[in-house]
């Protein structure tokens, strides 16, 4: 606790400084950093985990009810991420991660006496479903941190690693679920809630004792405002929707759709709560290790054309899925065996492509937007922080953004059930989103490198900078 956690003239672009120790540094914060990100993340997966403990007879709530909760805390973490992303920048990394992980203290408490007290209204499941979101917040961050402390050669790497390790938090979550239903019964979810009280505690010391402040990490409402203007951000938002926005809205649903269609198969809800869980966990896990990998061949062979290739397939494995719910839904009888196996499989499909694809897209926003810096006219120095600091503030608001993709798809699957009963509807509109996400990453950054993408907004872009 004695040392300064301080730090200024931080450049990770400079050779010597980062091979004479600065990739050390680096490394510890990286590895704080994902620490506290897993355990946030797992705290914003806290009700979907706890939907497969609430069965509809003792707590009131329905499958549509527990849609809506999932979407509450996904759309909150959204919200919230621009403003964490700027809290980076004011308070310092360190300070601001171990105040979000602290404030997370509470949504878990809460759920704890939630769970005690069967029988309440929607209204307060809604409110700490709301404030777990603030666990998803985290993750912008926490990305805008790695992102200023590593050079453009290994920013592929350190964000996949980041984000992979960190998304973790969401299939541990659902192990540990498992694990107490398994163990403890399908009535004792005390115990999960009262493990991760634990696991913020810890990882709040740990951040505090060996976490830094980087002086000059910075960007401002200037720098966020800038950014709006350009038509890249808009489009790599898009791309994320698509990709982060479909792993955690599927690690989100996916466990509550398995329990809907083992029901169908005539399970009790207890033994569909347990099936549920034993494979509701490895779609996501398959997903997190996924990114970290889909970072590293983005670095080798380029963000945009491992996206374009993810984001086509994405599309098929979708089209398997409808293909799949229609026969069921035209088939008199419970749901087959060979369908769950097929749904199962797709899902696993699509949590694997979107892991890579959330890789490669936050491979793609830093390249963009060096390759952009050549072209402004601006000195070498000027241009390395335009680069950072555009780069972090497209990386907060591309995150937010992404995330609403999970309240797509949990409202899209809301309303396919109310409507039909079905998942049926959602599966289409998941089919054309992705079809469209892969024409848009040919036509602006496969069909010709990023560095000719021409851009009208570069004078002004910089203007803001000379002004900021």
């Amino acid at each position: 606790m004695g040392r300064n956690h301080g730090i200024t003239n931080w450049d990770p672009e400079d050779a010597a400084a980062w091979e004479a120790g600065n990739n050390k540094i680096a490394r510890r914060n990286l590895l704080w950093i994902i620490a506290c990100d897993h355990i946030a993340f797992g705290v914003w997966t806290l009700f979907p985990v706890m939907a497969l403990f609430m069965p509809q007879n003792v707590y009131g709530l329905s499958a549509a009810d527990k849609f809506l909760l999932g979407a509450t805390a996904t759309f909150v973490a959204a919200c919230l991420r621009i403003p964490y992303s700027l809290g980076i920048a004011t308070f310092g990394g360190r300070n601001w991660t171990v105040f979000s992980i602290v404030v997370l203290l509470v949504p878990t408490a809460g759920t704890i006496w939630l769970l005690a007290h069967p029988g309440l209204p929607l209204w307060p499941y809604l409110v700490c479903a709301a404030l777990t979101g603030m666990g998803g917040a985290n993750y912008a961050a926490s990305m805008t941190n790695t992102n200023f402390f590593y050079p453009h050669r290994r920013k592929g790497f350190a964000l996949g690693f980041n984000a992979g390790a960190g998304n973790l938090g969401v299939p541990m979550i659902q192990l540990v679920g498992l694990l107490v239903i398994a163990i403890a019964g399908h009535r004792q979810p005390y115990w999960v809630c009262g493990l991760y009280l634990l696991l913020l505690t810890a990882v709040a010391l740990g951040a505090t004792r060996y976490m830094d402040n980087l002086a000059h990490a910075t960007y401002d409402v200037s720098h966020l405002r800038s950014i709006l203007s350009e038509r890249d951000t808009w489009v790599l938002a898009m791309l994320y929707l698509g990709t982060f926005g479909s792993w955690i809205g599927f690690s989100f649903a996916f466990g509550q759709v398995l329990q809907i269609n083992f029901v169908g198969t005539g399970q009790s809800h207890a033994d569909a709560a347990l099936h549920a869980a034993e494979f509701a966990f490895i779609g996501p896990a398959l997903g997190s290790v996924a990114r970290i990998y889909g970072g590293r061949l983005a670095d080798r062979i380029g963000g945009s054309r491992v996206t374009l290739a993810v984001l086509a397939t994405m599309g098929i494995a979708t089209a398997f899925l409808l293909a799949l719910s229609t026969h069921d839904d035209r088939t008199p009888g419970l749901t087959t065996t060979a369908t769950m196996v097929g749904y199962v499989c797709g899902f696993m499909a699509l949590f694997i492509l979107a892991g890579l694809g959330n890789g490669s897209v936050y491979k793609m926003i830093p390249s963009v937007f060096e390759a952009r810096s050549h072209r402004l006219g601006l000195t070498d120095t000027d241009r390395r922080r335009w680069s950072q600091a555009t780069s972090g503030a497209v990386i907060g608001f591309v995150a937010a953004f992404g995330a609403l993709g999970g309240v797509g798809i949990n409202l899209a699957l809301r309303q396919s059930y109310l409507s039909t009963g079905t998942d049926t509807l959602a599966f289409w509109i998941f089919l054309f989103f992705y079809v469209g996400a892969a024409v848009l990453t040919w036509a602006r950054y496969v069909r010709r490198p990023v560095s000719a993408v021409p851009e009208a907004a570069d004078s002004q872009a910089n203007t803001e900078f000379a002004r900021v």
